[in-house]
This record gives C-alpha cells, sequence and structure tokens, in this order.
C-alpha cells in the first residue's frame, strides 16, 4: 500500500510540478555558465589590448574615474593582477556605484589604462531574464514560491524513485544502462529508471542548495545544521554618501578637510557623537593606504576588490587566488584607517569543510565547488530535467489509455431499446481468461447498438434464462473436465435435468487446452448439450478454442455477426506483453528422479506490481537452433529484412515469437514471397505460470519444470535426439540465455488471492504448486499474518525440496505454524498429501472451524482430485460446497 501510495504521488507531482522543474533546470544549466558565456560572446567587454605603459592603482582608477563622471559615487574598485595574457589583451578592472533602489549597486567594467567605461555586455539582459526566469519564472514573489515548493517536489522524486526503483535487485549494470533494444513503454520506463539513477546524487545537491535562495528560514536553518555562524547583513556596496540615502557624494575631500588629511583623529577611535568631530575619510588616501598594505601582504593573487568603509574606519579587501578553487573562493583582508592596523586576514583555503561550503552555496549549488568537470556534469544534469517531464507524461499517457480502455469494458451496462430484452454475455472463468473475452464479446455487439448485459454464471438465476430471448455462453473447463471452481454449484445443482428453455436463443464459446485431449473443453461441451436437451435453440454448433487461439475467436466473431446480421468489431484478445530480463535461473533438484525443476527470476523493464496468487503468462519463442534448422530446409537467408509489426527485422529475428511447427508454416513459404509468408502466420501460443514471489521482493519468480516430449511438432527440438522440450519449459529453462529478454504480462487472477485478514490458511500443493504457495506466504509474511499451515509433497527430500531454508525459517520463527512434508520415495509405501490431510483430519476441521481457508496448487492429475476427495472425507461434500461458495476454497490446478 505504501508503495502505491508513493507511486501515484511521483506521478501526480511529475506531471504538474515537472513542467517547472523543467524550466528551472534548463535555465540553470545555463546560468551556470553564463560568465564564461558573456565573456565568450562580448570580449570588448572584459578586456583590451595590451599597452606599454603600467596598468592604474585603485587610487588612480579611483580618480580617473571620478573624473570622467563627477556625479557617480565610488562604492568599491577592483583590480586585477599584471600578468601577460597569450593573446597579448590586459583583463578590465571594474569600478562599483552607488545605484537608486539596488542595494548592490551597479558595476562597470573599466579600461586598467584609463578608467574609460568599456562597452556593457550585450548578453546581460539575457542572462538577467534566465536568473529571473530559473528563480521567479518572471512571477516576482508568486513565482519564486513555485519555484521553492517544486524544488521540495524534486527532494520528493529523488527519495521516493529511489524507494519505488531499490527492491529491484539488479546488478550495476541493470541500474546504469540504458536497454537501447527495449520499445514503447518498457524503453520509457528504463530511460526513466536509469537516468534518474545518474543524476540522483547531483538533484539532490541542487535542491537541498537551492532551497537557501528561496527561504531565509531555510538558510537559516541550513546554517544551524552545519553549525556555522551567519554572516552580519551588510549593505552590499552602497556607498554611505550616495544619493540613494539622500546625502550627497563622496568626493576625492570631504567639505572642510585638508586635501592631505587622512583622516580627523581627536582621540576616540572614529566615534562620533556629542561633542565629537565627525570622521571623515579620504577615499583616495584610504586606498593608497590599503594598496601598500595589500602588496607587502598579499603575494600572489588573481583580483582584488577594495571596498571603501560605508561606516567605521574598516577598509574591506577582498581577494581571490591566483589559482583559485572556484569563483566564489574569497579571501579577505580588513584594514583599519585610523589604528592603521590589519584587523582580519583570512583565507578560503584554511576555513573548516562546512564554512567553506556555506560561504560558497552557489558554487555549490552549480558545480563549481567540486572542479569544473562536476561543474559539467550538473549542467548536463540540469539539461537532463526536461527528460523526466516528458517521459513521465508519456508513460502516464500510456498508463491512462490502457485504463480507460479496461474501464470502458467492464463499465458496458444494458443498452435500452424499447422493450427490446439484452444478450445475457454469460461466462464461467477460473483465471480470468473467459471473463476477459466474455467482456470483449459484450463490447463488440454494445458498438453495433445491441443491448447486452454481462453476468458471471455463479450469479446467474434460472430465472434469467427462462426470460431471456438470446444468451451467450463463454466458460473454460478446469482441471479434470470440470466447470470452474466458482460455478461448480450452478452446474451441480441445474446441469443434472434439462428445463423448458424454448424461448432462448444461445451460443456456446468453449475454452479448453488440447493439451489435455481427454477432456478438451468438457465442460462447454456438457454446457452446450445441457441446453440442448432443455430445448434452447442454438444459434450455430459450439466453438472451441484451444488455449486462446486467435483463429478459434475469429470464427466466434464470424458465427455471432452472421447470426446478429451486424458488422461486429474484432473480439480476438489480443495479448500486450513487457519485457523482463531473465536475470537468474538456478536448478532446484538436482540428481532428481523426476524432470528437473527450475527456479527462475525475471526483472521488470518497466514499474510492474502484482498481487500474491497471479499468473505469469509468457510468450515462448523459438530455440536458435529451430530458427537456424527451418531457414536451411527451406533456403531463406537469416538475415533478408522484413517488416514486422511496423518494425524492420532480419528474418531470423522475425521468426522468434512465430509458429513454426505446423504444415500450414512449412507449406505456404513455397507459396507465397517471406513478406506475405510472415504476415500470415501465426505467434506461439503463450503459456501460463504461478507467480512464486511479491514485488517486495525485487523479482518476478516462477517454478519451471522441463517437459520433454516427442509429439512429431519439430518445436524446440532436440537436433540429436528428435525430442524436444515443452514450448514453454524449453524457453524459459533452456534456449533463453540469462540476461535475454522474455516477453512476458500478468494476468490478475482473483480467484487465488490471499485473504487480507489473518485468518488460518491451509496451503496444499505438490511440486511446481510450491510458486503460487510461496508467494501467498511471503505476501502473509509481509502483513505479519502468521496462522499458516503448509502442506508439500515431492519425490525425495533430499533432492526436491524446494526453498527448503525458507521454508524451515518460516516454520522456526512460527510464521508457519504447521509444516507437514510428505516425500513419496522416501518410504517403502508411496505417500501423498492427501494421505498428510486424512492422517490429520481433526485438525483440518479444527482450523475450518476456525474461519481457514484452504488454497490448492499443483498438478490437476493425481494430486488435486485426491485432494478434492480427501477433504470431502474430512468436511463433507455440503461444507465443502459452502467453503467454495464463500471463496474459501481456492485451487490454481494445472
Amino acid at each position: 500500500m505504501l508503495k502505491k501510495i508513493l507511486f501515484q504521488l511521483h506521478w501526480f507531482f511529475g506531471i504538474s510540478a515537472g513542467l517547472i522543474l523543467a524550466i528551472m533546470g534548463v535555465t540553470g544549466a545555463i546560468y551556470s555558465y553564463e560568465e564564461p558565456l558573456t565573456k565568450i560572446f562580448n570580449p570588448e567587454s572584459f578586456s583590451v589590448p595590451a599597452q606599454s605603459g603600467a596598468v592604474l592603482t585603485p587610487t588612480q582608477l579611483y580618480v580617473a574615474y571620478q573624473q570622467q563622471y563627477p556625479d557617480q559615487a565610488i562604492s568599491a574598485v577592483t583590480v586585477a593582477a599584471s600578468k601577460p595574457q597569450a593573446n597579448s589583451t590586459t583583463e578590465a578592472a571594474s569600478v562599483n556605484v552607488a545605484a537608486p533602489g539596488s542595494r548592490r549597486g551597479k558595476t562597470y567594467n573599466v579600461n586598467p589604462y584609463t578608467a574609460k567605461r568599456l562597452p556593457e555586455a550585450k548578453s546581460e539582459a539575457f542572462f538577467h531574464f534566465i536568473e529571473d526566469l530559473h528563480r521567479r519564472l518572471t512571477m516576482g514573489e508568486f513565482g519564486k514560491q513555485l519555484t521553492g515548493i517544486s524544488t521540495f517536489i524534486l527532494i520528493y522524486f529523488i527519495l521516493s524513485g529511489l524507494y519505488l526503483r531499490w527492491p529491484k535487485k539488479s546488478s550495476a549494470r541493470e541500474w546504469l544502462l540504458v536497454k537501447k533494444n527495449l520499445k514503447g513503454r518498457s524503453f520509457l520506463w528504463n530511460l526513466h529508471a536509469v537516468v534518474g539513477t545518474w543524476v540522483l546524487v547531483f538533484y539532490l545537491l541542487l535542491a537541498i542548495t537551492g532551497l537557501t535562495m528561496s527561504y531565509d528560514w531555510y538558510k537559516k536553518a541550513m546554517y544551524y545544521v552545519m553549525q556555522v555562524e551567519p554572516p552580519s547583513q551588510r549593505g552590499g556596496f552602497k556607498a554611505p554618501n550616495s544619493p540613494s540615502n539622500g546625502q550627497r557624494p563622496m568626493r576625492a575631500q570631504q567639505e572642510g578637510a585638508p586635501a592631505n588629511n587622512r583622516s580627523r583623529q581627536d582621540g576616540q577611535g572614529g566615534q562620533t557623537g556629542k561633542g565629537r568631530d565627525k570622521l571623515v575619510i579620504n577615499p583616495e588616501l584610504a586606498l593608497g593606504q590599503g594598496w601598500h598594505v595589500f602588496n607587502q601582504t598579499v603575494q600572489s593573487y588573481s583580483s582584488a576588490t577594495f571596498r571603501l568603509p560605508q561606516q567605521g574606519s574598516t577598509l574591506e579587501i577582498s581577494f581571490v587566488d591566483a589559482v583559485p578553487q572556484h569563483e566564489r573562493a574569497r579571501n579577505t583582508l580588513k584594514y583599519d584607517l585610523v589604528q592603521h592596523k590589519i584587523e582580519e586576514l583570512s583565507f578560503y583555503k584554511d576555513k573548516a569543510l562546512n564554512e567553506k561550503i556555506m560561504a560558497s552555496i552557489l558554487p555549490v549549488h552549480r558545480g563549481s565547488f567540486f572542479g569544473p568537470i562536476w561543474q559539467f556534469l550538473t549542467m548536463l544534469a540540469a539539461l537532463s530535467m526536461p527528460l523526466f517531464f516528458i517521459t513521465g507524461w508519456m508513460l502516464y499517457l500510456k498508463r491512462r489509455k490502457q485504463k480507460k480502455l479496461t474501464l470502458a469494458a467492464q463499465q458496458l451496462a444494458p443498452l435500452a431499446h424499447g422493450d427490446q430484452l439484452p444478450w445475457l454475455v454469460i461466462y464461467a472463468s477460473q483465471t480470468g481468461f473467459a471473463e476477459q473475452v466474455a467482456w470483449r464479446t459484450a463490447q463488440s455487439l454494445q458498438h453495433a447498438s445491441i443491448p447486452v448485459q454481462v453476468i458471471s454464471m455463479d450469479q446467474l438465476y434460472i430465472h434469467s434464462l427462462n426470460t431471456a430471448t438470446n444468451a451467450l455462453f463463454i466458460v473454460s473447463t478446469y482441471g479434470q473436465g470440470e466447470p470452474p471452481d466458482h460455478v461448480r454449484a450452478f452446474a451441480k445443482k441445474h446441469l443434472k435435468q434439462p428445463l423448458d428453455l424454448s424461448q432462448l436463443n444461445y451460443a456456446v464459446l468453449a475454452l479448453g487446452d488440447k493439451e489435455y485431449q481427454a477432456t478438451y473443453c468438457a465442460f462447454g461441451q456438457q454446457l452446450d448439450q445441457w441446453l440442448d436437451d432443455s430445448s434452447a435453440n442454438r444459434l450455430f454448433d459450439c466453438i472451441d478454442v484451444n488455449y486462446g487461439n486467435p483463429n478459434d475467436l475469429n470464427r466466434w466473431h464470424d458465427a455471432l455477426s452472421s447470426v446478429t446480421h451486424t458488422r461486429l468489431d474484432q473480439m480476438v484478445i489480443t495479448k500486450v506483453f513487457d519485457e523482463w530480463q531473465l536475470q537468474h535461473r538456478e536448478l532446484l533438484n538436482p540428481d532428481s528422479l523426476g524432470e528437473p525443476a527450475f527456479e527462475i527470476r525475471l526483472s521488470a523493464q518497466h514499474d510492474a506490481s502484482w498481487h500474491a496468487g497471479d499468473i505469469a503468462e509468457i510468450q515462448p519463442g523459438n530455440s536458435d537452433a529451430l530458427i537456424a534448422e527451418f531457414l536451411r530446409v527451406h533456403a531463406l537467408n537469416a538475415d533478408m529484412l522484413v517488416q514486422h509489426h511496423g518494425q524492420q527485422l532480419s528474418l531470423a529475428s522475425a521468426l522468434r515469437y512465430l509458429n513454426l511447427g505446423t504444415k500450414q508454416a512449412s507449406n505456404s513459404v513455397q507459396n507465397f514471397d517471406v513478406q506475405q509468408w510472415i504476415e500470415q502466420l501465426q505467434p506461439l501460443p503463450w503459456r501460463e505460470y504461478s507467480i512464486a514471489s511479491i514485488p517486495q521482493d525485487g523479482y518476478l519468480a516462477l517454478v519451471v519444470r522441463q517437459n520433454t516430449v516427442n509429439d512429431g511438432s519439430g518445436l524446440n527440438f532436440d537436433l540429436n535426439s528428435g525430442m524436444h522440450l515443452g514450448l514453454g519449459s524449453g524457453w524459459l529453462t533452456a534456449h533463453a540465455t540469462v540476461g535475454q529478454n522474455i516477453l512476458l504480462r500478468i494476468r490478475s487472477n482473483e480467484s487465488f488471492h490471499a485473504p487480507d485478514d489473518n485468518r488460518p490458511v491451509i496451503l496444499i500443493g505438490n511440486g511446481t504448486g510450491i510458486a503460487g504457495l510461496m508467494s501467498l506466504l511471503k505476501a502473509r509474511a509481509l502483513h505479519g499474518f502468521n496462522r499458516n499451515w503448509l502442506i508439500f509433497g515431492e519425490r525425495q527430500r533430499e533432492r526436491d525440496y524446494f526453498f527448503a531454508e525458507q521454508l524451515e525459517q518460516w516454520h522456526v520463527n512460527q510464521h508457519l505454524q504447521t509444516l507437514d512434508l510428505v516425500f513419496s520415495r522416501d518410504q517403502p509405501e508411496r505417500r501423498y498429501v492427501q494421505h498428510c490431510l486424512l492422517a490429520q483430519k481433526q485438525q483440518v476441521q479444527q482450523w475450518v472451524e476456525q474461519g481457514a481457508s484452504i488454497y490448492v496448487c499443483g498438478s490437476m492429475e493425481g494430486m488435486a482430485p485426491a485432494v478434492d476427495e480427501a477433504l470431502n472425507q474430512i468436511l463433507g461434500e455440503v461444507t465443502l460446497e459452502q467453503l467454495r461458495q464463500h471463496g474459501r476454497y481456492r485451487r490454481d490446478v494445472y
């Protein structure tokens, strides 16, 4: 729940504050290089051709500038160290003068030889706009608040994004490399997550330091946390006797002061007051004296700023080392003009780290504090900010579109067409596929203005059938030719005796799997026969669908179009698979008497979530050996380019997921050109597996047993023996390589979800059925639900005890209150899970009386019916049926 809330907030803030952060990122990246860019585009504003004479001293600059611009009050003078430049130019000096309405005054770059103003940089207005956009969105104080709030949201993005990605256990390569071969939503998510990981530290520094420029309380808190005393408030460069404070500008000589007088000293240390003379500073002499002391004290520097006293008698000199750490790494020399002594001489390099940081917030913010390489990387990180806004919106729109389509299908309602009764679309589904087909069928009918009503068979009343005129039944077969668990009661109650349904027109779509030939579509055919025996009118013959085969579903569509005399929308259920990476494959039962069983771990290339009990649908692929052999036999060029699903691929790549094991595939390649042949091939059927993990594990786990067959299909065959592995098991356990992308989609399986409270649960399974039970146990452990009893069976404890360490640990810490293990080959007589149940009849009854739910996962041949029979003996047929009807007896068997 926490993860879901964090994710919802993450995308909500992303599609709202994301635009502001994108603007701040781009403008910040540009503004971080304001000074070098301005110098590049305006060289005439920052240097002059070198001359033979010496540059002016601060005093000479002051006098020369004052003579040329007598109406301006000078606050500070900056000079550069005399050093030849490669292009025979001399760096400009600068003069800061008081400016009405500006606390920091106005600075002019001047010719260091003449004090004449240099042309103002043409880009100054541009960078002023960029700064305003970056800090205030050009909206004044309101914009400043927006950027401040957005910066807090950026911190949330950093922390929530890290949390949302952290559970994904994967290598550094997974975290740091963008998978360029991904497509669609998977690529967008991977790009968003990987680039986000790279820039995480940069964004955190940008946010923490940027907030000091938005909120004074935050800045004070930073000084407190860093244990640094805040600097005293300064008035900037404003001269004390400037027009801005109602006084006359300071001149080379104050009124009433002799021209050669350094200061008026009356023994009061420069204080003023009743009966005392006012302290008057001669700026020329102050600058001369400061220049003399500075040259005697400082050996090397790149530039020095002489700030005339605003109050008192202290001349402050701020200078930068010849090779500074960054642009704000300033040293300070304070000289008392009255006492003729140095009050302070402090060097930036001598400061403690916390003092350096707080004295250099802007360089830390833009990255220059850590050197030019880090500053460049910070600039790149800032420029990437729009990437997250764009990819976030694209992911949101794709997600929203999918939800709309799902909601539209699920919210179908009967349409009012006068007295016309709606067509009933009735489904019986164990894993959810029949329900999907039912909704898709109903949607197609509704789009053709045919009123419909979708209803689950367990909620169907016979009265509804007696009054309906048209009904479509879409039902799956489960177990050994049985109806899905939730409709067993309906089947048992009504299908034994025919009714009078002569007014009803009907059709049946029966879903099954030809791998279970003896019971293929058995329930659908039973239902069709019962309806016929009840005198209902068959619209067309029962249509059997083999494992969701699109051709079979097309026959259903065509038949409905014919009997309704309308052109219906196509209702093929298109499986949209995501790309997952095969992260880990481990043999669980070395030297077992049975077939090899593997734990398969896959990592998502996108944001993925599921519930314990859900099902993973895998799109298998053809092995490299099969594709190569097929191309050889039919003399096809593997590198030939073809169009497939809107992409240009090599022929070998295009054949990966297509069904080559049919006679149609082999025969038709001779009758069409290759492009036409590719387009008419059907995809390989998908395979379903119970999920053995929960999202908090950071991976999706499956337990897959290899199935070796020899049915002549040629799919994934072993070229040496003629045998081949099963389509899904062969792909996952042998043919796909670790690191390869696997096409997978998660299907909700609500009929096997765990209860959301701490009621007791009895979990029964064998073999690879441990997968579904492990996910339930992990989910309950996450919530602290510990009333769990596991009964698990396999062949030999020594070789087939899957997840032994985890199960034993749960048993020790009482997450598993009871752990019963049944290994059939470890004793002379064969013993299975049903025997364990019968041996503990009283305990099973006690748990059920206490409200226990029973979950069964594993083989439908042998185990599932045997467990069902054992529970009938223990609880009674009536009680077991009540448990089934109330969702307390659930099965996931295959």
